[in-house]
Formats: C-alpha cells, structure tokens, sequence
C-alpha cells in the first residue's frame, strides 16, 4: 500500500463539496512528476486532502477507487487521471503550521516541493498527519 497526498483550493473543490459529491475524477493535473504519482495509484490507497492557498490544512481522507486512465479534461494521451472517494473527515485539521513545526515530519514533500498537486507519504508521515488530527492510526 502507497499513502499519498492531493490539494485542492476549498474555492475551487472543498472537502464538504467531495463528501457531497461522494466521489470525484481527480483530473486536470499537468505537471510531470504529479502524473508519475497519479500513475503510481492503487486501488485502495489512502489520499490525504490537503485545502490550499486557503486553509492550508490536510482535513480529510480519501481512497482510491479508480486506477489512472485518460483524464478527459485532454485529448492529450499523457495526461492521466484517477477516482478518488471520501473515506473519513479528519477529528481535527492539520495545518501547514503544525506540519512545519513536527521535525517528524521535515522531509515531507509538503513542504519540500509545496507546489506539488500530488504527492507521496510515507507510512511514517500519514501515520503523524492521523496522530496530529487526534485519529488513531
């Protein structure tokens, strides 16, 4: 099993508006190493949600429930998407401070490549972002 991590502005696609949805097509992703991610995604892995630009808190998580395949927002065959369904709400969000000041978790990618729409976790680095939401692992 891979953990991953998406973001979303919560002014283009909210938490509440994928639990709402009850699922989403994660398309739209045009950066190359986002797309090796995306193409790396298994059925059943976990994907924290992170809200960008506002917020800047992970406060959900989801699975996978569809491995890549074209993304139909292109007629580009390079561009991949995958299907992504709620799983849980977090207790409490994680923010970008909390991550920052965790020297648990100073290599996560998070911070070290904060551009990046879809990004790896490692077991250890999901397993911190459940601790800090008040969750159990």
């Amino acid at each position: 099993m891979n953990y991953w991590l998406v973001k979303s502005e919560p002014t283009v696609y909210s938490w509440q508006e994928f639990l709402k949805d009850g699922q989403s097509c994660w398309s739209g992703v045009r950066n190359y190493a986002a797309r090796i991610h995306l193409n790396s995604m298994k059925k059943g892995d976990p994907v924290m949600y992170y809200h960008s630009n506002v917020g800047l808190e992970v406060v959900g998580i989801a699975k996978v429930i569809k491995e890549s395949y074209q993304d139909p927002t292109t007629t580009d065959e390079r561009w991949v998407a995958v299907d992504l369904k709620p799983f849980k709400t977090l207790k409490a969000p994680v923010s970008l401070k909390t991550i920052k000041a965790d020297a648990r978790l100073k290599d996560i990618a998070l911070v070290r490549i904060g551009r990046l729409s879809v990004m790896p976790l490692t077991q250890n680095e999901y397993d911190v972002l459940l601790e800090l939401s008040g969750m159990k692992k």
